[in-house]
């Protein structure tokens, strides 16, 4: 028996390739389930979760979640598992407002978010003076190949345009 294993959240089924080896070989018919441990770990969008089933029952097909002893070669099973797939997908949602509430508060309340910018203050101040110049990104990213001035990382001295409008935007953010 061959198991596949994906280490992923069950947001979407894309790009998963413990689920996509499977799903072949249950094409295949070299198996005749699909048994998840957790059914909101298979999937958290109903629209998924429905191309999955409707998959499964025109391959003849079943899918089994362990965590709820579902089992979709019911029709109570089939029951079971969309209005569970439908929950899961409002639980994911949930979690995203509350997130993005609780990330506005804080920015609201003045924390800095994000992780912080590499980027010594002495050169931000550059760019900031170079722009107040009139000098566009472009012509900043050629001053600062010209002067050596080392890359955000640390790690170059070969500016190219989008960092240098990267950094214009943060800068352009923080003072809003």
């Amino acid at each position: 028996m061959d198991d596949f294993f994906d280490v992923a959240s069950g947001k979407g089924t894309n790009g998963r390739a413990g689920l996509a080896d499977a799903l072949a070989m249950l094409k295949r018919h070299e198996a005749d389930v699909l048994v998840v441990s957790k059914l909101d770990r298979l999937s958290r969008s109903v629209a998924d979760f429905a191309r999955l089933m409707e998959q499964a029952r025109r391959e003849r097909w079943a899918v089994v979640a362990l965590d709820l002893n579902i089992d979709t070669t019911t029709a109570t099973g089939e029951l079971m598992a969309n209005m569970l797939a439908a929950l899961a997908q409002w639980e994911r949602r949930l979690i995203s407002e509350r997130t993005k509430d609780a990330l506005a508060e804080k920015k609201d309340q003045g924390v800095a978010l994000g992780k912080p910018s590499p980027l010594p203050a002495t050169t931000r101040r550059t760019i900031r003076r170079l722009r107040t110049k009139g000098l566009g990104a472009r012509r900043i990213t050629a001053w600062l190949n010209e002067h050596g001035v080392p890359t955000p990382n640390g790690k170059g001295t070969q500016w190219h345009v989008t960092q240098v409008q990267r950094v214009m935007t943060r800068d352009d953010r923080s003072r809003a």
